[in-house]
């Protein structure tokens, strides 16, 4: 594979220099192994994945770790969830900074287990798919919206110029089979596959688990459990709504967003640009693009959080506030490719219901490719909007 720098890497470093352990969450194949090996090529590397490795540390941990003197980078540690239980001694011996660098793709077995066992001891770090950032810098990657919607963030895809929708179907088979049993004990594998694809159908929509429930056909309680298992392994995640000292009654739900569109874009059937230009989700695909590419630059820059959006009683909304430290930034997501004032009806209202109460800037992106520096409200491109400092 090659290797192109990613955003995470100097956090990464810096990080490394300050604490003995390093602990690097993030989806399967989001390129936690490549990063790490690549920041890191003096350490030892050994994966829990493979069954006789994973044996051994689970029947003698002290063993296992004491193989590795000089720290090592240690891949897939939730499978092992008692091991950081003994790493920590280990640690505390030889506190040197960045020896041991953990890496895991479930978020919920894995901050459990290193939370208990190595709080003080560890930074947290999540690497996500690919931002545009990081797209952009490969030979050859998606020019046009609907090619980066489609293409989505997994690095093995645009470095092999590979077909998203084949191997973003294979992805989904892998996840369902095989990582949705290591987080949670779902028996009727072929309905959680169904739970998923219609919250795919659902992304940048009002998270409702009593629609989603009856939709699926379990019960309430299970929707809950099975949104938790994707949020778990980084496929989907909520973004809560904002609320804060507004005088007006707001809708207090919260949306639901992928972390990938082109996930989104292969559990809901779509394979072509020509196909996802007619879809009817176009626009929702968009907004996810959007919002999650704003929630990688934030997490790539260490910052997690404070990220909202807003809707009154009477419809108006906004796809994104991000909330810096009271200073707030409105933002809207039209996919539409032509500017237009219709673009800017809704965040016009948004800003003036929040101004009152913060500090409130406001910027439309959009689907087209000229910006456009408003007095009031800059229009920006989508293909631009990486070059925004977003903390």
């Amino acid at each position: 594979m090659a290797i192109i720098e990613r955003d995470l890497a100097p956090r990464l470093r810096s990080l490394a220099a300050q604490f003995p352990a390093i602990t690097v969450t993030g989806p399967r194949q989001s390129g936690k192994s490549t990063l790490c090996r690549a920041l890191f090529p003096d350490h030892d590397y050994t994966s829990l994945e493979a069954p006789d490795v994973r044996d051994f540390a689970r029947e003698d941990p002290r063993a296992f770790l004491g193989q590795f003197q000089g720290g090592a980078i240690l891949d897939e540690i939730q499978r092992v969830p008692q091991l950081p239980s003994y790493l920590q001694g280990i640690i505390d011996a030889d506190p040197a900074p960045g020896r041991w660098v953990l890496t895991g793709s479930q978020n919920l077995a894995l901050i459990e287990s290193v939370s208990q066992s190595l709080a003080g001891r560890t930074a947290v770090l999540h690497l996500l798919p690919l931002a545009r950032s990081e797209v952009v810098r490969f030979a050859r990657h998606p020019e046009t919206i609907e090619q980066a919607i489609l293409t989505g963030g997994y690095p093995r895809i645009l470095d092999q110029q590979l077909d998203p929708a084949e191997w973003l179907a294979f992805y989904i088979a892998t996840y369902i089979e095989r990582d949705v049993r290591l987080v949670s004990n779902i028996g009727d594998l072929a309905l959680f596959q169904r739970f998923v694809e219609l919250c795919a159908g659902r992304t940048s929509q009002l998270l409702n688990f009593s629609q989603l429930a009856g939709d699926c056909g379990i019960s309430q309680p299970t929707a809950r459990a099975w949104f938790s298992v994707l949020e778990a392994t980084f496929i989907a995640f909520r973004l809560p709504a904002y609320s804060a000292n507004v005088r007006k009654r707001l809708v207090k739900m919260p949306k639901l967003h992928f972390h990938d569109t082109g996930l989104a874009c292969r559990l809901l059937g779509i394979r072509s640009a020509g196909h996802l230009r007619s879809h009817p989700l176009r626009g929702p695909l968009f907004e996810s693009w959007v919002v999650s590419e704003i929630l990688k630059h934030r997490c790539n820059a260490g910052e997690t959080g404070h990220l909202y959006h807003y809707r009154d009683a009477h419809g108006v909304e906004a796809d994104l506030v991000i909330d810096r430290a009271g200073h707030l930034t409105v933002l809207e997501a039209r996919a539409a490719q032509t500017p237009s004032a219709s673009l800017f009806d809704s965040i016009h209202r948004v800003r003036a219901a929040l101004q009152p109460h913060h500090p409130c800037d406001a910027l439309v992106t959009y689907g087209g490719q000229t910006a456009q520096p408003r007095s009031d409200i800059p229009l920006i491109p989508w293909n631009r909007l990486h070059e925004r400092q977003w903390m």
